[in-house]
């Protein structure tokens, strides 16, 4: 295969043959920085439909990976094979910047050849009316009309102006400059533009930034019925479920492609991992095995020449081990991520927050009318609803950051909120980072340190960096390390999952499960909402409901009762809204149980099938995971038991 000291992948093959199906096959791709390799072996194949997730830590080169795909950046080996006519569109989280456009101008501006395309038709259309019939016109004819057909046929504006409504937008939104939008809104304008291009490789960076749920729904939707090949880089485990049919791991030991949806490659990834470390049991045992012959045998005379052949393999097998160990550490090396600990916060009083007819607006828009909510010690609330329902607006009327229209609001006795808003509105804009740490969690420096550490803020010279100069992740990973070191017994989170990465994210959800406090939360994380809150409150109607359990417990009631979350707040009722009411205070306990009785079944029934089949590495790692989920589960029913117990004691 050739290499390149400098390839460019927009001078690449060009796959000639109309039989081809597949969109771009990607061939031992390299990448260099500074003389060492990003990443070097990528290899993949893509036809229409499949849509491959790339993989792996910050700093992998999921991104480089993308833009050299579409001739932005150079390679330094390998080869990139497009098929004939392959229309590329990128959408990589940079918003467009003085373009004096309108939203609606700039979504079409991608499609710039079905407008050629449409000229090309008038003038073949005149050509044919004067008379031209020759076989080439035909042909042309013929083929610029399938291209445009494929786009939607003569009605494709209007599918590029449904898609900027399914990403958000209103109708009177489709003619305001650009330059009257949010970062976020552009961010969403370029994904809309990508969209409308009607490509046939799709490059996506980061396309659920910034969506609410009822868009990201639709853009799954979207991209499942696509007659296009995509790539996308995302965080959102739920949307990765959704759409993936591949992935690409980068960061490992080698690039590693895997045929198959996200949920299987974790499995497999699992499953790999699994069979490693058996493999590198076996070479240990073997070695010590060896040693023990060696060190009773070796100065016997009869088994001498045995103990040095003993030797010669004991050699062979270090390396061996060496080898897999290695592999092994590749494989299951935990990258860097946010060091979430809360501390133990102080007991509040029952009624953490109780909230009462409160009517909020935003300007002249109506965002709730006559809403109610209680929040209750250790409860987990997830607070949704689509962008501009006012979620934000309503954390800050809690918090007293605004007064209501109308209403009453009632903070509990003993209760200490910590607020992680979206903007980081509470870091100070003076100060370095150690000096801020320092001052609002009032840890002694050394402390602040090590803190700061935790969140990926190392070194002197980066504790002395000024808090103004950050970058947005840098300032959103800050504020996260002051909520953590507050000692807050109520957390009040918006968006805290944006800009933190698969393995971050995980982090802390797993923290949020375990927080014993009470945290209200706002997210778009799916994964999140499924997994931390006991209930979750939806904006609907000008006004709060109430729904037990968590993402998935909400998606089913809705479902059963035909009720969804409108796109736009309703017109103002009059009638007295539901209370958002707490759930039983035994709920979760009742829970964990029940996903106990579950596991034991299956725990059971994959022992049994491991006896038959002891060499499955596939049964192995699923049994595994059965069996750790079902200690961790043991270890919080026991937890809960007590509380609980404590709780009647004290009641009583």
């Amino acid at each position: 295969m050739p290499a390149w000291d400098e390839f460019d992948p927009r001078e690449a093959l060009v796959l000639r043959d109309p039989s081809c199906m597949a969109v771009l096959i990607a061939s031992g791709l390299r990448k260099e920085l500074s003389g060492d390799p990003l990443f070097d072996g990528v290899s993949f194949r893509l036809r229409r439909g499949d849509r491959l997730a790339l993989a792996g830590p910050n700093g992998a080169g999921k991104t480089t990976l993308l833009r050299a795909i579409v001739g932005e950046t150079s390679l330094q080996g390998g080869e990139l094979a497009f098929a004939k006519d392959t229309r590329v569109a990128l959408h990589d989280q940079r918003p467009p910047r003085g373009q004096r456009l309108s939203l609606r101008e700039y979504a079409l501006s991608g499609a710039g050849d079905l407008v050629a395309i449409e000229d090309e038709l008038r003038r073949l259309e005149q050509a044919m009316a004067g008379g031209d019939h020759a076989p080439a016109t035909l042909r042309r004819y013929s083929d610029a009309q399938a291209r445009l057909e494929h786009a939607g046929g003569w009605a494709w504006r209007d599918r590029a102006a449904s898609i900027v409504r399914g990403l958000g937008f209103g109708d009177p939104d489709l003619d305001r400059p650009l330059d009257t939008f949010s970062g976020g809104e552009l961010t969403r304008a370029s994904l809309a533009r990508a969209l409308s291009a009607d490509p046939d490789l799709l490059l996506l960076d980061e396309p659920t930034n910034h969506l609410d749920i009822e868009s990201l729904e639709w853009l799954e939707r979207e991209l499942t019925s696509l007659d296009a090949a995509v790539i996308l880089v995302a965080h959102d485990r739920w949307f990765l479920e959704a759409v993936t049919t591949a992935v690409l791991e980068l960061g490992g030991p080698k690039p590693f492609f895997f045929d198959g949806p996200w949920h299987e490659w974790r499995r497999e990834k699992a499953a790999r991992a699994s069979a490693a470390a058996a493999q590198l049991g076996r070479v240990t045992d073997d070695i010590e095995r060896l040693e023990r012959f060696v060190a009773r045998f070796r100065y016997k005379k009869s088994k001498a020449k045995q103990a040095q052949a003993k030797l010669s393999q004991i050699g062979r097998l270090e390396k061996e081990r060496r080898a897999a160990s290695q592999e092994l550490e590749a494989m299951t090396k935990r990258r860097r991520t946010l060091g979430f600990e809360f501390l133990e916060p102080a007991r509040s009083g029952r009624i953490v927050l109780d909230a009462e007819g409160l009517v909020v607006s935003a300007g002249d828009k109506l965002l709730l009318d006559g809403a109610s909510l209680v929040l209750e010690r250790g409860e987990h609330v997830a607070l949704v609803g689509p962008n501009g329902s006012g979620k934000t607006t309503l954390l800050e009327t809690l918090l007293g950051q605004r007064e209501p229209d109308e209403g009453r609001i009632k903070i509990g006795h003993g209760v200490v909120p910590a607020y992680f808003s979206q903007h980081e509105a509470e870091l100070p804009e003076h100060g370095t980072i150690l000096d801020v740490t320092a001052a609002a969690t009032k840890l002694p420096r050394p402390q602040a340190q090590n803190l700061l550490g935790r969140f990926l803020f190392s070194g002197w010279e980066t504790h002395e960096k000024q808090v103004s100069v950050l970058s947005g992740g840098e300032r959103r990973r800050l504020a996260l390390a002051l909520v953590v070191a507050s000692g807050a017994n109520l957390l009040v989170l918006d968006e805290p999952t944006n800009h933190l990465d698969l393995s971050s994210r995980e982090a802390l959800e797993a923290a949020l499960e375990a927080f014993p406090g009470t945290v209200l939360l706002v997210s778009h994380d799916r994964a999140v909402l499924d997994a931390v809150p006991d209930r979750i409150v939806a904006v609907e109607d000008l006004t709060l409901r109430s729904y037990d359990g968590g993402w998935a417990d909400l998606v089913r009631e809705r479902e059963s009762t035909q009720e969804s979350i409108p796109a736009k707040p309703g017109p103002r009722r009059a009638a007295k809204p539901k209370e958002a009411a707490a759930p039983p205070r035994n709920r979760e306990l009742d829970r964990v149980e029940q996903r106990i009785g579950e596991l034991e079944v299956t725990v059971g029934e994959l022992e049994a099938r491991l006896a038959e089949s002891w060499t499955d590495m596939d049964l192995l790692a699923s049994y595994t995971a059965a069996r750790e989920e079902l200690d961790d589960l043991l270890e919080r029913w026991e937890e809960l038991f007590e509380a609980a117990q404590a709780a009647a004691t004290t009641e009583s």
